[in-house]
């Protein structure tokens, strides 16, 4: 099977955006009660079986079992046929609502996420239909369940002989958006790796060097919309809580914010095709994103975006056949691409590699790009005589030490 994802912007009417929000409002609330009803069972639990708290405990009896997903699943339907509120919204949509939360708690034990935490109002921004009618699509219009027929921008088309399989709604500060997941019964055979090998270095004075010796130098979208972004910020606090003044404010905030992020989006997808355009093998560092995120350089690996480019140029690899593949980052700056012993530490200040051992001197990123590379041939299989006869693009032959 071969899923991708694809995006349009809708036009729904104000009685359809009334709809929206209503629905939104609604599997909120059922996504608290069922976090509200999970959590206090964990809490029933956490005392000891011969003492208890001195100020209060949770008490379930033991007989009643975990709440799942199934359980929660049942208890909505039956508390559906009563509520009259609930039985405006998809039962389909409120079911997957809990299948959120399910997956959030999956998050939490298998990857060490956070314990889920309540929604306040108008966090819950997305609503989910699994299952569309055969007339889903029809001309410049989506018909959905229980909303009815809708328009929306067709940007692009939607390619033929893909089944829709799912459809989720999401709000945003410029609009409503609609996100297809289309589905092809073929099988995608594994990429292989091919053709002229790059590897990547990225960091904060270039957001990419390539062991070809191409440079690039960081865009600062965050550090440019700052001043304006502290002045709409602060407008928003001198505004009264509530108001439609300050829900305005709120939204220049939110759409600033948005345009931000898509205009760093857009450069990461231009970039990626430009790298994919001349390169069989592409090879990265596998950085730990969370340890650069918490750094004293936080704020700017932000705005950089590593994890975000990384993610765009492994999709823009797999859909243009270039091999992807992340390399250990350990020490990419402190080894000598010519020679592979270590040249010791650098300052950030210290902008060229120069080897002692081997006289090899050329930028420090393009240095570390060329170790990236190396390790990534190293990995898919290429010979230690190819590597020493320089016979990749970015990697120079071996040479003698100096003699003094």
């Amino acid at each position: 099977m071969f899923n991708l994802t694809f995006e349009f912007k809708l036009k729904p009417t104000a009685t359809q955006i009334t709809v929206f929000e209503d629905w939104l409002e609604q599997c909120r609330k059922v996504y608290n009660y069922a976090l509200r009803e999970r959590k206090d069972w964990y809490n029933s639990r956490k005392c000891q079986i011969n003492s208890c708290s001195i100020r209060s405990e949770y008490i379930i009896t033991a007989e009643v079992p975990r709440p799942t997903y199934s359980s929660q699943c049942k208890a909505l339907t039956a508390y559906r046929k009563t509520s009259p509120a609930l039985q405006r919204v998809n039962a389909q949509v409120l079911q997957q609502t809990l299948r959120r939360l399910e997956k959030a708690f999956v998050s939490m034990w298998e990857q060490n996420h956070g314990f889920p935490r309540f929604k306040k109002q108008g966090a819950l921004r997305s609503l989910s239909f699994p299952q569309l009618g055969a007339t889903f699509h029809q001309g410049n219009r989506f018909k959905l369940p229980g909303i009815g027929s809708i328009k929306f921008c067709q940007s692009r088309p939607i390619p033929q002989g893909a089944s829709v399989k799912q459809a989720r709604v999401v709000r945003r500060s410029s609009g409503w958006y609609i996100m297809l997941t289309l589905q092809w019964d073929v099988s995608i055979p594994d990429i292989i790796p091919h053709g002229n090998p790059v590897g990547i270095d990225v960091g904060l004075t270039n957001l990419l060097a390539t062991s070809n010796g191409l440079l690039i130098k960081r865009t600062r979208f965050f550090a440019d919309a700052e001043r304006k972004l502290k002045l709409l910020q602060k407008r928003v606090t001198r505004k009264k809580i509530g108001s439609n003044n300050w829900k305005k404010a709120q939204k220049k905030v939110a759409l600033l914010h948005e345009y931000v992020g898509n205009c760093r989006k857009d450069w990461h997808r231009k970039l990626s095709h430009q790298i994919c355009d001349d390169a069989g093998m592409v090879f990265v560092e596998d950085l730990n994103l969370v340890e650069l995120k918490a750094g004293t350089l936080g704020k700017h690996c932000l705005d950089a975006g590593f994890g975000q480019f990384f993610n765009i140029l492994e999709q823009t690899c797999f859909k243009r056949g270039v091999y992807f593949q992340k390399v250990e980052a350990k020490k990419t700056s402190q080894i000598c691409p010519n020679c592979l012993n270590e040249t010791g530490k650098k300052e950030l200040s210290e902008r060229t590699h120069s080897c002692h051992n081997c006289g090899y001197t050329t930028d420090r990123d393009v240095a570390a790009a060329q170790v990236v590379l190396k390790r990534g041939l190293a990995a898919v299989g290429h010979t230690v005589k190819m590597l020493a006869e320089g016979k990749f693009i970015g990697i120079p032959a071996k040479q003698e030490s100096p003699r003094l």
